[in-house]
């Protein structure tokens, strides 16, 4: 029996509420509300480590960011290598199955041109070098916002020339040109709405006068100020978000919404192009994000933090559109699965999709066996080795290491995070349950974190609008156990 093909689509810094299948009705996502319609809604997935290489490596991998180790930007490469030599990245194992493997778009990989088991890769590299070559009749990113910066710009190139453009004409140009005799994995990778928040001027135009969701403070996020800085860190270093007025970060957030749109109107020309070539018959389509952005959310923004805007991100599949998949390769179509699931299932359910069985040792799970997946599914991260979760059920703890701040947030009472309960009197039990299953996880994976008392090693967090995070230099020990943290 032949194959089916497996196109994965990701876009990079895509927070979960922002599908309009999903509730948001303030944004244009007309395909993904076709994915959620042909297909399954995964609504509590999360990025073990929210940070834009851990999670491709997770993808690639299927082993969480404290399992591999990877759990910053810093360099993936001998783990990658090892991986790839024993062709055990999702790559690797689908090339050597048969499948056509190809990458467009952004993978983040070091080294850049390291292609860890794809047979063909065109990274944003390509795309940068191809328009050097078009100057002065287009020069894409010359608005001078930077990589972190979360200002609002408008792109200095029309659509036709935008880089989420390119990366849709690669991915259609790979199926048109492929070798139809045999089954393809094609990852197409979209680098919005990563800043710059540089959309073109004609999906800025679509959301003049619609109004936007505002950012939500909580009783523990009143203001800058009075938010547990270590939380803010990584705001403090890279962006001003926390600096902006409410109509500026406004601004900020239609130049987000519209960089969306613009990838979702793009995934329409994919799917007319995989309509052309006769491909949904026979075709799996995942989309996903590495992470999302906190996007003004308690004064913060960007990613690492395992808060809602940062960690849980969209999921959706859909299955090929033919009668009679076999029930243990297929899923209801038009639901909303709320069990909770990790970008490191992506890796077996991929696996699953093209008939192969996971390699052992990985924890995650087929999501095409909608039936087996736990409701009771205990969620563990781990950021940078100072940012930490464990979350049951809809229990969610977070921790940073930077100044020692611990949160506990009940998402089925309160799903944006704004009211602490680590001090309510009524939640101390589920308090300590999950403080304590957080100090075995990290005593079992990341001992390192931890001081020779049991507890988390502590550093000095930024005082707003002093001391920044390139100034600090020590770190501390604070013996939180279980008994003495309240």
């Amino acid at each position: 029996m032949p194959k089916d093909n497996i196109l994965l689509i990701t876009t990079d810094q895509q927070r979960f509420d922002t599908v309009n299948a999903w509730g948001n009705q303030s944004i244009f996502t007309p395909h993904l509300n076709h994915m959620a319609a042909m297909g399954a809604s995964y609504t509590s997935c999360y990025a073990g480590c929210p940070i834009c290489v851990p999670s491709r490596t997770t993808i690639m991998t299927g082993l969480e960011g404290y399992e591999s180790g990877v759990t910053s930007n810093g360099s993936h490469a001998a783990f990658m290598q090892k991986c790839t030599e024993n062709r055990t990245t999702l790559a690797a194992l689908l090339t050597d199955s048969g499948y056509q493997t190809c990458a467009k778009g952004k993978m983040h990989f070091d080294p850049a041109r390291a292609h860890y088991g794809f047979e063909h890769m065109k990274l944003p590299l390509d795309y940068m070098r191809e328009y050097d070559k078009k100057q002065p009749l287009a020069r894409p990113k010359v608005h001078g916002i930077g990589e972190c910066e979360m200002e609002p710009v408008l792109s200095t190139v029309e659509e036709k020339d935008s880089i989420t453009t390119w990366i849709a004409d690669e991915a259609i140009d790979f199926l048109e040109t492929r070798d139809a005799t045999r089954p393809f994995f094609l990852w197409a990778s979209f680098t919005k709405p990563h800043p710059p928040f540089d959309p073109c001027r004609n999906f800025w135009e679509i959301y003049d006068g619609i109004p936007l969701p505002e950012p939500v403070t909580g009783d523990w996020s009143e203001t800058v100020e009075s938010t547990p800085q270590g939380f803010l860190a990584g705001a403090y270093e890279n962006t001003n978000m926390h600096l902006l007025g409410p109509e500026q970060k406004q601004a900020s957030r239609r130049a987000y919404y519209a960089c969306i749109t613009q990838v979702d109107y793009q995934l329409g020309r994919i799917f007319g192009a995989m309509r052309e070539n006769d491909l949904f018959k026979d075709t799996w389509v995942i989309f996903t994000s590495d992470h999302g952005e906190m996007l003004g959310d308690h004064h913060m923004s960007q990613k690492n933090l395992f808060f809602e805007g940062s960690a849980h991100v969209p999921l959706l599949i859909m299955p090929p559109q033919r009668p009679g998949i076999p029930q243990s390769l297929g899923i209801p179509r038009n639901v909303r699965i709320d069990c909770p699931v990790t970008l490191a299932d992506i890796y077996p359910t991929i696996l699953a999709m093209a008939g192969q069985d996971c390699p052992e040792g990985r924890s995650g799970r087929n999501l095409l066996a909608v039936s087996d997946l736990p409701e009771d599914r205990v969620f563990f991260g781990n950021s940078l080795n100072r940012n930490f979760c464990v979350m049951e059920g809809k229990k969610k703890l977070v921790y940073s290491a930077t100044g020692g701040h611990a949160l506990l947030f009940d998402l089925d009472r309160d799903p944006m995070e704004r009211h602490d309960l680590s001090a309510a009197p009524e939640y101390g039990d589920v308090f300590q349950r999950l403080w304590k299953l957080l100090l075995e996880h990290t005593r079992r994976y990341t001992p390192e974190a931890l001081n020779p008392e049991g507890g988390f090693v502590t550093y000095d967090a930024p005082r707003f609008p002093g001391d920044m995070p390139g100034r600090w230099f020590g770190f501390h020990y604070h013996d939180y156990s279980v008994d003495t943290f309240h």
